[in-house]
Formats: structure tokens, C-alpha cells, sequence
């Protein structure tokens, strides 16, 4: 074997354990996943070759986090250098929401991020991983500056309660209908920009309601560390269910 084909052959075993890992965190949880589970799975005799190739579990969320993200960068940044200018807000909300169901249409049933995500933002230590991967991306950079004219003034707390609030809707009703279509479950929309539109006006609603009064004040946690805010999102977004390794469970 030459060192080209060592180099291709740990590149696919690397892919392999990929698209194995986030198949069994969507479907059954990241955290109820073990690495043996995921060498048996993708057909490995070494039951440590998840941690070989990516280290700990938070390496392994991160590496499919960033996989993903690479895919859609591409289309965020055609769909940004194709706007007008100066850039209307709803074209610059479907710069956000559209790279990401268009991604999920083109994976039909072999999309999974979307549940992986929405369990990695309730978790305090995977949380900060998806949302450096996933949210601090140039393209993602670009529309978020470009909204900033729609939207208070940067050091705002309306701004950032905003900012959460729109993250926390595409991340899980993007992961409400992976799932229900992956158990056959009935949808609210026929098709992936269906929902990209409907996603899209809940957003138009996030960023032009008004909100006075609003002040600073100590976020209080539960025992779980997930702050009062994040919680209430949760439960406004996904009808008071929350994803718990792999399923929606009342909260």
C-alpha cells in the first residue's frame, strides 16, 4: 500500500465515522452514544476509533458541526453576493435560514445536523462548540452585519435576546421536522423552503416587534445549567418540548 492510499483510506474511515456518529446522536443522543456503539455501527474493530481519529466527544461534535458548516457556507455566500443593494430584510433573513434547509432538502433522508444541533444548544458544554462552528462563520458574520440596520444598536440587550431568540427557532424547527420526517411523522409544510418561508416570517415578527423597558438582569440557572432564557425559548419554539438524546420530550 502506498502512502496515497494510507492517506485515502484513513480520509474515508474519518468520513465514515462521521456520517456514523451523527446518525446515532440524532437518532438515539449524543450523550447516550458510546464510542464502542459507533465503532460496531460503522463496521470498525477497533472500538476506540472515534476517539483515534477525533478525540473526546466534544472533538466529534465539532468536527460534524464544521462539516456542515462548510457546506452551507458556500451557499450563503452565493445567496449574499446575488442581493441588491441596499439588501431587503427579508432576503437577507433567508440568507440565514435558506443555506441550511436547502441543505437538509438535498440530504432527504439522510439529514441529520438538525437534531444533532438542537441537543448540542442544550447542552452548557457542547453549546459554545456549535455556536463558535456554526454561528461565527464569515458568511453568517456578513448577514448578521447587514441586519444590524433593522435591528437596535450592537451593545443592545434587545439585539442579543433577538439574536438568541432567531438562532434558537431556525436550530429547532429545523430539528422538530428532521425528525418528524424521519419517523413518519405528519409535517406542518410539504417542502424544506415551505418551511424556510415560515421560518422566515416568525423571524420578520422576532426583529420588528417592539420592546421598551427592557433592562439588565441576573441570569438565573437551573440545576442542569441551562439559563431561565434559553429554557423559555425552548418551550415558546417547540411547544414546550424539549430534544433529549435523540427525542421531544415534554419540559
Amino acid at each position: 500500500m502506498t502512502g496515497a492510499d494510507r492517506v485515502t483510506g484513513k480520509a474515508s474511515t474519518r468520513e465514515l465515522i462521521l456520517d456514523t456518529a451523527e446518525r446515532l446522536f440524532a437518532e438515539q443522543g449524543i450523550f447516550a452514544t458510546s464510542n464502542r456503539r459507533i465503532a460496531e455501527a460503522a463496521g470498525q474493530g477497533n472500538n476506540w476509533v472515534a476517539g483515534y481519529h477525533f478525540g473526546t466527544k466534544a472533538d466529534l461534535v465539532r468536527a460534524i458541526t464544521r462539516r456542515f458548516t462548510a457546506e452551507v457556507e458556500r451557499s450563503r455566500m452565493q445567496l449574499l453576493a446575488g442581493l441588491g443593494d441596499p439588501a431587503g430584510l427579508e432576503d437577507l433573513l433567508g440568507c440565514l435560514v435558506r443555506p441550511w434547509t436547502d441543505r437538509f432538502a438535498a440530504l432527504g433522508p439522510n439529514s441529520y445536523f438538525a437534531r444533532v444541533c438542537a441537543q448540542a444548544m442544550n447542552s452548557p458544554t457542547l453549546r459554545p462548540i456549535v455556536v463558535e462552528e456554526g454561528s461565527h462563520s464569515d458568511s453568517v458574520e456578513q448577514t448578521w452585519a447587514a441586519l444590524g440596520q433593522y435591528l437596535p444598536g450592537p451593545a443592545e440587550l434587545s439585539t442579543e435576546l433577538r439574536r438568541g431568540m432567531m438562532q434558537h427557532l431556525i436550530v429547532f424547527v429545523c430539528a422538530e421536522r428532521e425528525g418528524a420526517l424521519a419517523e413518519g411523522r405528519p409535517v406542518s409544510r410539504p417542502t424544506w423552503a415551505d418551511e424556510a418561508d415560515g421560518i422566515i416570517d416568525a423571524l420578520l415578527g422576532i426583529i420588528t416587534a417592539s420592546m421598551i423597558d427592557l433592562a439588565p438582569s441576573p441570569v438565573r440557572r437551573n440545576p442542569a445549567g441551562t439559563s431561565a432564557a434559553q429554557r423559555l425559548h425552548n418551550v415558546l419554539i417547540c411547544g414546550g418540548r424539549q430534544l433529549i438524546d435523540g427525542r421531544w420530550r415534554r419540559i
